[in-house]
Formats: structure tokens, sequence, C-alpha cells
């Protein structure tokens, strides 16, 4: 028998699983199933159309539990806890999926306060509860990211010409393995000084490229996501400051294609730590 349950974080750190003794997971929808939104263009004269994009729609993961208790007063007092945690007014938490050692998670609110049935849904130790989430974006994805260090950084190269000179130094490519089911967004951590620092997806030719030198003891953190586009410096203390006005105009916020990827990257100057980071989505579970 699957050992399946649902465990669900709200932002201020409050947890509650949905599959034990006392809040048990009688069913659920939408692990899987998502609608899409299929776009074409149609040219004059063109029989059918042509296909150009598919866009997936926010998932809805639907619950039914029933809570238990010895007596009305225990019944009644898991019904507040749960009532608590999944709080919609709290804004969007972490909805983790767990069977069998298998574990994803996605970002998540309650659609409404939890529904309990009144006529046949309640009993002296028990309580039916209905739950919907709202997944404003449908992919689950990994519970832990994967982190890359890219190696073997090679020092500056100088060449006995007429004139002092120092050319770009170059780093490690590596390559990056996206298992899940769509591209993903990455986070780029350069830590330590850096001159110019270039990010690049050797397969497509995209990079992202920063015009300024990041100082000693300072780290630059570049966010590709959608509506998550960032580039930060972070000082030894602690405080950020916004550095996208320093990116060239040319680079591209990149994601991991599915499959085999090799990035690379490449400085003017430093010796800096890089550090790629990525989840893995996927459709369902």
């Amino acid at each position: 028998m699957v050992s399946e349950y649902l465990e669900f974080t709200n932002s201020r750190g409050d947890t509650i699983r949905l599959g034990d003794a006392n809040i048990g997971l009688v069913s659920v929808e939408g692990l899987g199933d998502v609608g899409a939104e299929i776009q074409t263009h149609r040219s004059p004269f063109q029989d059918g159309a042509t296909f150009v994009d598919a866009l997936l729609e926010p998932r809805y993961v639907q619950t039914e539990l029933i809570v238990r208790g010895g007596g009305y007063n225990v019944v009644r007092s898991e019904r507040k806890r749960l009532t608590g945690v999944v709080n919609p007014k709290l804004g969007v938490g972490v909805l983790r999926y767990v069977a069998d050692g298998e574990e994803r998670q996605i970002m998540a609110i309650a659609e409404s306060v939890p529904y309990y049935p009144d006529a046949e849904g309640r009993g002296e130790r028990w309580q039916r509860a209905l739950v919907t989430f709202v997944c404003p974006s449908p992919f689950w994805q990994d519970v832990n990211p994967t982190i890359i260090k890219l190696q073997d950084f090679v020092g500056n190269f100088f060449f006995p010409i007429s004139f002092p000179a120092s050319f770009s130094i170059r780093g490690d490519e590596e390559n990056l393995l996206n298992t899940g089911d769509v591209p993903t967004p990455i986070n780029v951590t350069f830590r330590g000084e850096s001159v110019n620092p270039v990010i690049t997806k050797v397969s497509t030719g995209e990079f992202i490229r920063i015009n300024r030198t990041i100082p000693a003891e300072h780290s630059l953190i570049i966010t590709t996501g959608f509506n998550e586009k960032s580039v930060k410096i972070i000082d030894p203390y602690g405080v950020e400051s916004n550095a996208m006005g320093y990116i060239d105009l040319n680079s591209t916020f990149m994601s991991l294609d599915v499959g085999e990827n090799k990035l690379s990257f490449i400085t003017d100057g430093g010796s800096p730590e890089v550090f790629v980071e990525y989840r893995n989505l996927f459709l369902g579970v």
C-alpha cells in the first residue's frame, strides 16, 4: 500500500500534515491534471492553424480530509488548528507531497477557509473537511535545490608583448542536468572579487554579463526566474544593493533546458567561487 500524505507550511512557518492519525487524507485531486491554453496563429487562406505555444493554467489541488479525536472537544481543537495553519490571509505557503520516499513541493495558498460540512459531515469523534489549494505556478519542484560549484578557476594570462595586457580569465565549464519536464530558471552566485563577470550557456550562446567590479568579500547573485529576475550585490554585512543597472543590454536571463546544459563563466579579473543553483520542475507527481 502506498504511503501518501501532504504537508502544508504557511508563511509564518506553521506546518500541518494532511494524512496522519488526527487529520486523515481521504482523497486528493490535482496532483497531475492542470489545464493548458493552446496558442495558435492563423494566416490568410491557411487550413487549420500553426501552433505557437502552450501556457499552463494555475494548479488546483483539492483535498478531502477527516478530522479525528477521542471526543468532540478534541475534534474541535484539531479543526481550529487546521483552519489556523491554512488561513489564506497569510498568503502563499509551501505544499509538500510525500509518497514512499519521493518528495515534491509547490507554492500554494488555500482558496478559502476550510469547509466543514454539517449535515452528515460530522460525528462525535470526527469531522469531514474540504480544502482546495491554488498553486499560481503549476510546477511541482524538488524540495532541495541542486547546487553545482564551477571548479578549476584559471588565473590571469599575461603575454610578453610591448604593452601591459591582461586577457580575460576563463573559468570552468560544467554540464548541468535538468531531469524535470520543463526548462528551469537558475540562481548564479559569484563569491569574492570579480571584474565584469559573465555566465554563459554554451549550447545556445546566451549569456549574462555584469559590467562592474565586485569587491572582495562581496557576492553577486543573479536570479533568472520569470517575474523573479534580479541582480544583487551583497556586502560582508549582508546588506543588499540592486545591480540591475550594470547588466549588459545583450544579456539573456536564461533557463536550463530539459536534459544536459553546459554552462561556463569568465571574468576580467579576480578569482571568485561560482555556484549555480536550480530545482527540477515537474508537471505531476
